[in-house]
Formats: C-alpha cells, sequence, structure tokens
C-alpha cells in the first residue's frame, strides 16, 4: 500500500505545475490504473492481430497455425535480448564501471536537470546502437537515483532513458532497414530489382534525416524536464519500493580448496584472452560501427568486458545472479510477439493475402507522391505497434513501400526514412522494448507510460509534419541497378 499512496499523492500535480507536469501525472494516475501488465498487452495485440486477420477471410485453423509457427520465431532474438540486460547489468556493476557510471551520475544539479540530462544521453547512445542505449541509460538513472542531494522522479528518469528507443534509434546506424538497403551483399534479388543499393549517404546520413534527428533531440529533451515533476514532488525509488543496492558482494577469501579457481583471474584471462581475439578479427575486418551494431557481437564484448572487469569468476558469477530477474519479462513475451507476426504476415486468406498485405495495399492504393510521406508514416507507426521488430520486418514491407515510392516518384532514401523514424514512434507505448530496461530499473510499464505517452502526442505530430515537409526538398532519383 505503500507504493500505490505515495505515488498517487504526488501525482496528483497541484495548479502551481507547467502544463506537461500536470499532463504527465494525469496520464500517468490513468496507466496506474488502466494500464495492463506488459504481459496482458502482449496477450491483447495477440488477440487483436487474430481478429484481423479473421476480418480479411483467413480461416481460424490458418491463424492458429500461424501463432504456433511464429511462437518460437523469436528464440534467437529472445536470447540475444535477455543477454543485453544481463550483459550490460555485469558490467555497470563491476567495480571499475559502477564508479564512472557513479561518477557521471554526479553532473546533474536538480531532480528535473537530471531527467533531461538522462534523456540526451540515452538519444546520443541510440544513434550508434540501440542496445547500448537501452541498458546504459537505465543504469545511470540508478545511480543518479542513489543520489541524497537531489529528488529525480524515478518514472520520469525511467522513461526519459527509454527515448533514444521511442525517438531516434531507427534514424542512426543500428538502423535494420537502412543497413540492409545499403549493403548489396545482403539485399534479396527481389529487392535489388525495385531499388538497388541505397547508401547511408542517401539515408541515415542525409541532411534531412539528420534535421529531424536533431528536431527530436532538443524537442525530447524539453518535453522530458517541464514534464518530470519538481523535486519537492518527486516520486522516488523508495517511494516505488524498488531497491538501489547494486554493489557487488564483498570479497571473501576461498574457504576450501575446490574454490580457489572461483576465486583466481586465471581462468577470466584466458577466457577474455580467446575472445579479444575474436574481437579484433571481426573489427578489423569490417567497418567498426556496422560490427558494433551486430547485436550477437555487441554482446560477446559486453560479456567478456563484463568477465575482465568483475575479474574473478566468483564475482562474475554472483552479478550474473543478480541482474537474472531483469529479463524474465523478456522470456515469457517476446514468443507471444513472434506469433503477432506471423499471424500478420504468414496466414493467407481466401485471397491468398496477408493482413500484413491488406494493411500495406491500403496505405498505398490512398497515397499520392506529396501524401506518401504521411500515409506511409502512420502505416508504419501502426504496424510498428503490433510488430515491434526494431526494423526487422523491412525486408518482409520493402517491396511494397519501395516499389509504392517508385510509383510515385518519390525519392527512394527518403522511404527508408520515412519508414524508420515513424516505425519508432510506437515504441513510446509498447511495452515490447521497455521490458529489459524494466526488468533493471524494478518498475513496470504502467509506471512510465504517463511519461512517454506525453512525449508520443508531441512526437507524432511532429515527425508527421518533418517527413511530409522535408520531402518536398527531395527529387526522385531511379534506382541504380545492378
Amino acid at each position: 500500500m505503500k507504493r500505490e499512496s505515495s505515488t498517487m499523492d504526488i501525482a496528483s500535480a497541484p495548479p502551481d505545475s507547467g502544463m506537461l507536469e500536470r499532463l504527465a501525472a494525469a496520464v500517468t494516475r490513468w496507466s496506474e490504473r488502466w494500464f495492463p501488465d506488459a504481459y496482458l498487452f502482449a496477450a491483447l495485440a495477440v488477440i487483436v492481430s487474430a481478429a484481423g486477420a479473421l476480418s480479411t477471410g483467413v480461416s481460424v485453423a490458418k491463424v492458429g497455425i500461424a501463432f504456433g509457427d511464429g511462437f518460437w520465431s523469436l528464440i534467437p532474438f529472445t536470447m540475444q535480448m535477455a543477454v543485453v540486460a544481463i550483459s550490460g547489468y555485469v558490467v555497470a556493476v563491476s567495480p571499475p564501471a559502477a564508479r564512472l557510471i557513479d561518477r557521471l551520475a554526479t553532473l546533474p544539479r536538480s531532480g528535473r536537470s537530471a531527467v533531461a540530462y538522462v534523456a540526451l544521453i540515452s538519444i546520443a547512445c541510440s544513434l550508434f546502437n540501440w542496445a547500448i542505449s537501452l541498458v546504459f541509460s537505465s543504469l545511470l538513472v540508478r545511480a543518479i537515483a542513489r543520489r541524497a542531494d537531489i529528488r529525480m522522479d524515478y518514472r520520469a528518469g525511467a522513461a526519459a532513458a527509454y527515448l533514444g528507443m521511442g525517438a531516434t534509434w531507427a534514424l542512426g546506424l543500428s538502423s535494420s532497414a537502412a543497413q540492409l538497403q545499403g549493403n548489396p551483399a545482403s539485399l534479396p534479388k527481389a529487392l535489388v530489382d525495385i531499388t538497388g543499393v541505397i547508401p547511408f549517404s542517401d539515408t541515415i546520413f542525409l541532411p534531412q534525416s539528420m534535421t529531424i534527428v536533431a528536431v527530436l533531440t532538443v524537442v525530447s529533451a524539453v518535453l522530458a524536464y517541464f514534464s518530470a515533476p519538481r523535486d519537492a514532488r518527486a516520486v522516488i525509488a523508495a517511494d516505488l519500493g524498488v531497491s538501489l543496492d547494486d554493489k557487488a558482494k564483498a570479497y571473501e577469501r576461498p574457504q576450501r580448496p575446490g574454490d580457489w579457481l572461483e576465486h583466481s583471474p586465471i581462468v577470466t584471462v584466458l577466457i577474455v584472452a580467446l575472445g579479444i581475439i575474436w574481437i579484433g578479427h571481426e573489427f578489423t575486418g569490417k567497418n567498426p560501427l556496422l560490427a558494433i551494431s551486430n547485436l550477437n557481437t555487441y554482446n560477446f564484448v559486453f560479456l567478456m568486458l563484463g568477465m575482465l572487469l568483475n575479474w574473478r569468476p566468483r564475482r562474475f558469477l554472483d552479478a550474473i545472479a543478480r541482474s537474472v530477474p531483469s529479463v524474465a519479462g523478456v522470456l515469457i513475451q517476446f514468443p507471444l510477439y513472434g506469433g503477432i507476426a506471423y499471424i500478420l504476415t504468414k496466414a493467407p486468406g481466401t485471397d491468398g493475402q496477408t493482413l500484413s498485405h491488406h494493411l500495406s495495399s491500403f496505405f498505398v492504393a490512398v497515397s499520392s507522391r506529396d501524401s506518401f510521406p504521411g500515409v506511409m508514416g502512420i502505416y508504419s507507426a501502426v504496424l510498428g505497434f503490433f510488430v515491434p521488430s526494431g526494423g526487422g520486418k523491412w525486408i518482409i514491407e520493402a517491396p511494397y513501400v519501395m516499389q509504392a515510392a517508385n510509383d510515385l516518384h518519390v525519392h527512394l532514401g527518403w522511404a527508408v526514412t520515412v519508414y524508420n523514424a515513424a516505425e519508432a514512434l510506437p515504441n513510446l507505448i509498447n511495452p515490447f522494448w521497455m521490458l529489459p530496461l524494466l526488468g533493471v530499473l524494478g518498475l513496470r510499464a504502467r509506471d512510465v507510460v504517463g511519461y512517454t505517452f506525453t512525449q508520443l502526442m508531441v512526437h507524432l505530430p511532429l515527425v508527421l509534419l518533418m517527413l511530409w515537409l522535408l520531402a518536398r526538398t527531395l527529387d526522385y532519383h531511379p534506382p541504380v541497378l545492378p
């Protein structure tokens, strides 16, 4: 009861608070009462997707088969996301990294400025790698929350840590769509015939794309600052019943001969040495920024770093054990999203088409050259809400989207940017990507969605407007086909 009463009392912003603070407080009160647990959110999304497929003529049997076939389709990705949270946690609670994060956490001078500070760091990190943004920012929030001299609203800080995933990540180097279109070795033949190769200079490094990033960075930080409760009204981690004890256990000398290897760095040094050989090979053989954007490479680097920074196997294993609760939601909910993806893309109706095809065909049919960015932006955001693939579904949707762009004479690189910028928007209220962050921070989706929804209310019209206006500054160039 302590958690509920303190949160509700402080969330009721008084009249002297700003408009954004009152809005965030109102949505937070609503979400705390009505927003379901993230698992139920995913389960309801399955039902809605199934109903949509049935409405297009897909049989019940095909919907059920698609759901079952897709249920385990995200298992590799589920494991990757679990390791993202575990490895990031293990690195952060190691003695050297914990000291670095604690030092960075000393810079803000007030709770509100701390929230804006976390937002800027989250967005900056997301442009290099979304996984770094997600883990590093959430651990920074915990470090700031341990300060006794300022009162940062823990929920607003968590929402700020999530902004990289909800605002800019798809416009950065880890954009799956931009990487696919810029890499001829990865492009399927069917897509090459439509788009050719589109270099980064026409997607994420396009001046218009970087303009969107700059605007969203400033707007997001300002919104984070003014929507966060003032220090006197902030809900801190203790009010929410969240423990902030991240300190590694004190080192104990081995008590018996069998414990010696657990407390010796010899095993760590040998394993890390092998890992360094592979990491060197990986980074010298390709662009380093692209190498670290590979989730397997990122996880490997962080696991090796976690071993090294914890130094002794016993300390490393203790950190692993304490990190496991942060991935519980990932393990049970990601399979549901895999089932949703298959219902949308693998269950054909009586006409042989899937619900995904019907959705894309509808938006393409109502588009013109001028309206394409806005219409396709809405389409990408809507579909991204139900299939939060992190850009992975681009390979399925690209043939429809890019053929429409060709037919309507829309700049092809900008079509990729439209898809990316809009796809990030539903992340602000979809718990899919929140799960590792929520696990690290010890929160629930309902705790932070009031603040992320406030961001969405501004981001959605702003992004769609910029996509439309900036498209008018670009000319169409036919694809250069091999």
